[in-house]
């Protein structure tokens, strides 16, 4: 990062023909660099007043609007010009050369908002939200990195670490009279304290694979057996024929992804390769991908052939539930092609309406249409018992056609539900690896802290995992900062931001 004394400039919006473009320019010098570019129609950009909207024209290039900002009443904190012109290519490489002819300098990334972090006008959680704003693509999404973006979640880290600063001082102080054998701090009143920063910082942790996934996308993984109709699942859901779909079992060897908004909540949907024995070898690749996404999805899918015999939707199941048992993944299974029991002649099969009531099996072609799904999902827990598989709980099964679209609306609400923001009503959520990986070392210091005093450890030994501790959580908002890290976080930014 270069010197925060020059003057910078950079395209605010997107790079390409549109009808406005958006130039920034903050430092000292930013009004001396609007008033040598354009020639306002009355006064100039030096003598006026900030919060101001000046016309004007850049001769030969663009009329444009100046809109004009004083120190400390800008997005930086320092005097800023935004010059909004044109959106053509060329007029913006034209005045971004210009201003750099007099006297600025194109802005890195990031360096708007480090700017606004070194003038006061955030902290550092905040300006890491702005980038998450930028990019949020969900209303979920939005919704946290605006709560992050107004102060809260550091607000609570702030009144947590000055907490822990007022006890390390008092623990400080009991070092200066060590000889006199004195204790300023409450042993009980600090263990209070420490068991409830502990709770306070393990739930922030828990939050934290919501908070990612509302931030990057829920990972759903649809899985089962080949030719169940995943592929014509994830189209049927997209709108769109994204998979391809065929009767030659087999057809899906590779993992496809694509993303949905449902309820406000970005989904991550990946569709997977049919699971079953396979002498192929690119074939076997897929499915052991398909492997991979249950365990690294937080949602499974499990897809169930309505039309096959029901051991084969048993041994689906348990290659299913096999991955999954034990997790904190949520399974919904869903037996799919339910619209095929309705080729079955009415007079030969009265149930048209699905009502479950049972009938002899004259037809095996049409697997488990004799089953309601709470008895295909009780067949299923006996198969798994007499397998050794563990269940995980109790089995649900929602009927759905892929193909007619039957049962997809509850399918999205179960969905919705599942991806965690429906509860989330404001609450603090952790979505960033950052934040993440300093409370879980501020934690282990605390953890350090708390035995420590249990088993009445030396103070200037339980003094310094409480100065960590504290260290770790200042390194969030940016009481404490370095080079490094800054560069790290701004470095990611856009260039005009």
């Amino acid at each position: 990062m270069k010197h925060f004394d020059d003057t910078i400039c950079a395209p605010a919006t997107s790079v390409g023909t549109g009808a406005i473009s958006v130039i920034r320019v903050s430092g000292p010098d930013s009004l001396r660099l609007a008033d040598s570019l354009v020639e306002f129609r009355t006064g100039a950009a030096m003598s006026s007043e900030g919060y101001s909207l000046k016309y004007g024209s850049i001769p030969g290039v663009d009329d444009v609007l100046v809109s004009i900002f004083r120190a400390p009443h800008s997005y930086t904190g320092e005097d800023s010009v935004e010059i909004s012109c044109h959106a053509s290519p060329y007029i913006v490489q034209t005045i971004l050369q210009k201003l750099v002819s007099a006297g600025g300098r194109m802005a890195e990334p990031g360096e708007f908002t480090r700017r606004a972090f070194v003038n006061g006008k955030m902290d550092l959680s905040q300006a890491e939200a702005v980038a998450d704003l930028i990019s949020s693509g969900s209303e979920a999404a939005h919704a946290v990195a605006l709560n992050q973006l107004k102060g809260g979640y550091s607000s609570e880290l702030k009144a947590l670490r000055g907490q822990l600063l007022d006890l390390a001082s008092l623990l400080e102080l009991e070092l200066d009279f060590s000889e006199e054998d004195v204790e300023f701090a409450s042993r009980a009143q600090l263990q209070n304290l420490l068991d409830s920063a502990v709770l306070h910082i393990e739930k922030l942790l828990g939050s934290f694979k919501v908070g990612n996934a509302i931030r990057s996308g829920v990972p759903v993984a649809i899985v089962g057996a080949v030719n169940a109709g995943k592929s014509t699942l994830l189209n049927a859901l997209l709108g769109e024929d994204r998979a391809i779909v065929s009767d030659v079992p087999g057809t899906t060897r590779d993992t496809v992804e694509e993303t949905l908004t449902l309820g406000g909540t970005l989904f991550r949907f990946i569709d997977t390769a049919g699971i079953r024995e396979s002498g192929d070898a690119v074939e076997k690749i897929g499915i052991e991908r398909s492997f991979r996404c249950i365990d690294k999805a937080q949602i499974i899918l499990g897809v169930l052939d309505g039309c096959a015999p029901l051991e084969e939707v048993c041994k689906s199941c348990s290659e299913i539930l096999g991955r999954v048992a034990g997790t904190d993944k949520k399974l919904l299974l869903l037996r799919n092609k339910v619209d095929s029991y309705d080729a079955i002649a009415p007079e030969e099969f009265p149930a048209v309406d699905r009502s479950y009531n049972c009938f002899e099996l004259k037809y095996p072609a049409f697997g488990t249409y004799n089953l309601s799904p709470v008895q295909l999902a009780e067949k299923i827990s006996d198969y798994l018992k007499r397998k050794g598989v563990p269940a995980g709980g109790e089995l649900q099964i929602l009927d759905i056609s892929a193909r007619t679209g039957e049962g997809l609306d509850a399918l999205r609400s179960k969905l919705i539900a599942a991806g965690g923001f429906a509860d989330w009503n404001g609450a603090t959520l952790v979505t960033n690896l950052r934040h993440y990986e300093a409370l879980e070392r501020a934690l282990d210091s605390l953890r350090r802290v708390s035995l420590g005093l249990d088993r009445k450890t030396p103070v200037d030994l339980v003094a310094q995992d409480l100065r960590e501790a504290i260290y770790e959580l200042g390194t969030i908002f940016g009481a404490v900062t370095t080079d490094e890290l800054l560069g790290n976080i701004f470095g990611r930014f856009c260039i005009g931001k």
